[in-house]
Formats: structure tokens, sequence, C-alpha cells
């Protein structure tokens, strides 16, 4: 894990990969759960016995939604941004869904400084993400993420 405290420091990463999350295993009961929250209960999410039979996957997947929802749970694994005023989730850009994720996977998050700019005291960063899907040769997805931090000093 990556500790940044200032933007000079985020500065330095710039064009660099900052790191690789822990895995996760994605459960039926984590995507039951999101399918509830979201009130999208989908058989191909929410049906193991029939996405055992009518799926190309021979079993459930989950949400892509699910999958980008966990970013900030992989961040702090990958960055401890600390110094902080205020942290805003900007922006999701550009993703793009290579590989859906089927039940008890496991997944990791890969990050990189793709940009940063200081907006009159203000430090915008986009990070460059890639969900890794364990055995998988394609990525779950691909796209970046921009936050704000508003640092103390």
């Amino acid at each position: 894990m990556i500790i940044i405290k200032n933007y000079g420091e985020f500065e330095s990463y710039l064009g660099k990969e900052l790191g690789t999350s822990g895995w996760h295993t994605v459960t039926q009961e984590q995507i039951n759960e999101f399918a509830h929250a979201t009130i999208d209960h989908q058989w191909i999410h929410t049906d193991p016995e029939r996405a055992a039979i009518e799926s190309p996957f021979k079993a459930t997947i989950a949400h892509g939604y699910l999958m980008v929802s966990l970013l900030p749970y992989f961040w702090h694994q990958i960055a401890d941004v600390q110094n902080l005023k205020m942290q805003i989730n900007y922006g999701i850009e550009n993703i793009r869904f290579a590989q859906p994720v089927v039940v008890n996977s496991q997944v990791r998050l890969k990050a990189k400084l793709a940009a940063i700019v200081n907006l009159r005291g203000i430090t915008k960063a986009t990070i460059g993400v890639e969900m890794e899907i364990d055995g998988e040769k394609k990525p779950a997805y691909v796209g970046e993420v921009v936050f704000l931090y508003h640092f103390l000093d």
C-alpha cells in the first residue's frame, strides 16, 4: 500500500502503477444482496439452478455494476490518502466490461495514476483501473475513476 499525504507525493506517481489490491471472492450471497439493493433480479444473477441449465457460463454471474461498486473497497487497499480535509468521488469514465465474473470467482484491482491536476488547491486524480479475474486472460473491466482530494496543506 502506498501512502500519499499531499499533491506533490501524488504527482510523483503520474504514469506509474499504484498497486494491486488483495483478492476478493464474489459469492452468491453478495450478488443476491446487490440484486435486492438495486432491484435487479435478472435470473442470470440470482437463479443458480436456471443459470446452470440456460446460461452459457453454467453458473450465475455478478452484476457489472456490483463489480464497479467494489472500487472504493479495493482502492483503499492500494492507497492510503492522508492529510485530507475532504475526498469526493467525482466520476467514472470509459468503463468497459470485458468479461463476466462468474459466482465464486476471485477478483482484484490494479490501479495506475493516469492524470493529476491541481485545480486551485483541489487535487483531481484520474486513476486507471483494471479488475482482474483469477485464472482469466481478460479483465472484468477496464476504465478510469476520478477523485477530488482537498489536502490540508
